[in-house]
């Protein structure tokens, strides 16, 4: 009787599992439709500056672009997105206590004391400092992007408020404005005042000032500053937030130190030119990739958070998620790696054609990236973000390591081979490294239907496309046709058989 009883509210158990997992899929995926225009609509901008910028500037200037870049990303790590992260893991928390004014004013605080940190430390990056002795970066492309931190941060922490309020509405509205904005006064610099990768700079910093102005309307925080002015940072709050922010900034370091130091070693052997067609591969890759892999991340982390705040196991969402990500993803991989001259020809000026070397190693690194966000999600939930850490900087360090020793024996490839090696150990090291109650469920069974649904598209472009001329746009389209409609025959045939 008491087995019968066990079985009974097991079997509860599961279906009740099951209702949440669906629940919560469905209100996953109504975000990601109110995030994906702003994923697209950024995608396409990424996707349309790559011509643009190529055509306007030189491969030297490219180079100095991508440094600058990389730069931004290195100080904006350090000194400001890990209190956007933190910021947005509490939010919820503190809204629900009606603690938000002490929260946002210990959050702008800390804020304020990094930014400050980080001009103090300004003679390290200067003409006198060991950076410019090193790399040769032109101290005015320093300056700029000392400046450019400031409106950088604010617009970071504002949209990971954003974030935590589930207003994907907003978010989209601002990235996208943000984009044209970019775009728009880039070309105008690029083109009439001939500033070279200055000019995407300043597009920069006058774009996301102005955004700035539209994320504080939009986030509706200015309804505390009345509180805010009498309310002094608390000590506990800080704590908090800097015991969970500071091992992300560690773990995105390491996470820079795989995917961006390589520019700054390729500077150092190789000069800027090297690093323009480094700059071109990445932007057709992380840039292109990543911006529509993340749309499915950028919608479920705050659901999942919640649901884990209520008690709910989320295991099974985070297996069914990985699922849907490796479905979408590991075609458009696979065919950027077999299809890498014909996209840079598509996509970038000609000039820049020697980086498709590196295009199938960084699509891979971005697949091993993007999906690592899923198995690492276990850190954050769980508070143990020390665990990322750890497996980060290990990856770090070796990712770090092979790439001192390839490129100056390799090159490009070398260059390539060190980062794919670097973000597939990160990814082996999160599903090895595993909180209790929070590991990655692998979908063993799914993946391998994808896999098979591969052989028609394989056996099709070996048999056929290899020996025809045909138009590469329309030879990738095809493709992708043929894998998704074997996936989606293969799906309703299963559906068959099990109902007989």
């Amino acid at each position: 009787m008491q087995k019968a009883e066990v079985i009974n509210n097991s079997s509860k158990d599961e279906v009740i599992s099951r209702e949440v997992t669906a629940t919560s899929l469905k209100n996953m995926f109504v975000d990601m439709v109110k995030y994906s225009p702003s994923k697209i609509c950024g995608l396409i901008g990424n996707t349309i500056v790559i011509p643009i910028y190529t055509t306007l500037l030189s491969t030297e200037q490219y180079g100095i672009y991508t440094l600058a870049i990389s730069f931004l990303s290195f100080l904006c790590i350090i000194f400001s997105d890990w209190i956007g992260l933190s910021a947005l893991r509490f939010f919820r928390h503190h809204e629900i206590t009606d603690k938000m004014p002490k929260y946002l004013t210990t959050v702008l605080a800390l804020l304020g004391m990094n930014l400050l940190i980080m001009f103090l430390l300004a003679p390290l990056y200067t003409s006198t400092g060991w950076f410019y002795k090193f790399f040769s970066i032109p101290p005015k492309i320093i300056f700029s992007v000392l400046i450019l931190v400031i409106p950088v941060a604010i617009r970071a922490l504002f949209f990971q408020i954003l974030r935590a309020q589930i207003k994907p509405n907003a978010f989209t509205i601002s990235t996208i404005l943000n984009q044209i904005l970019t775009i728009g006064i880039s070309i105008i610099f690029m083109k009439y005042v001939h500033t070279g990768a200055y000019s995407v700079l300043i597009a920069m910093g006058i774009s996301i000032l102005l955004i700035d102005f539209v994320l504080l309307y939009q986030s509706n925080i200015t309804k505390y500053f009345k509180y805010m002015v009498k309310t002094k940072p608390k000590f506990e709050i800080f704590t908090s937030l800097f015991r969970y922010g500071v091992p992300l900034s560690i773990t995105s370091i390491s996470l820079w130190a795989i995917n961006q130091s390589n520019r700054f070693i390729m500077m150092h052997e190789s000069g800027f030119k090297d690093v323009g067609l480094v700059g071109v591969s990445y932007n057709l890759t992380f840039s292109i990739l990543m911006t529509f892999f993340v749309i499915i991340t950028l919608a479920a982390v705050p659901r999942i958070i919640n649901l884990y705040e209520d008690g709910i196991d989320v295991r099974p969402i985070i297996s069914k998620l990985t699922e849907y990500y490796i479905l979408i993803s590991l075609p458009i991989i696979v065919l950027y790696s077999v299809y890498s001259k014909d996209i840079i020809l598509l996509l970038a000026n000609e000039k820049f054609i020697g980086a498709y070397v590196l295009i199938p190693f960084l699509a891979f690194s971005v697949f091993f990236l993007s999906l690592a966000d899923y198995t690492t999600l276990q850190y954050s939930l769980s508070k143990k973000t020390y665990l990322n850490t750890i497996i980060r900087v290990i990856s770090a360090i070796v990712g770090l390591g092979l790439n001192i020793i390839l490129i100056s024996k390799y090159g490009l490839l070398g260059l390539g081979v060190a980062t794919l090696c670097g973000n597939i150990l990160y990814f082996l090291l999160s599903i090895i490294v595993v909180v209790p109650n929070l590991e990655w469920q692998i979908p063993y069974k799914k993946i391998s239907q994808i896999l098979v649904c591969f052989i028609p598209a394989a056996l099709i472009y070996y048999f056929v496309f290899n020996k025809l001329e045909l138009i590469p746009l329309l030879e990738i389209i095809s493709l992708l046709l043929i894998y998704y409609g074997t996936y989606i025959s293969s799906q309703k045939f299963h559906k068959f058989i099990k109902n007989m």
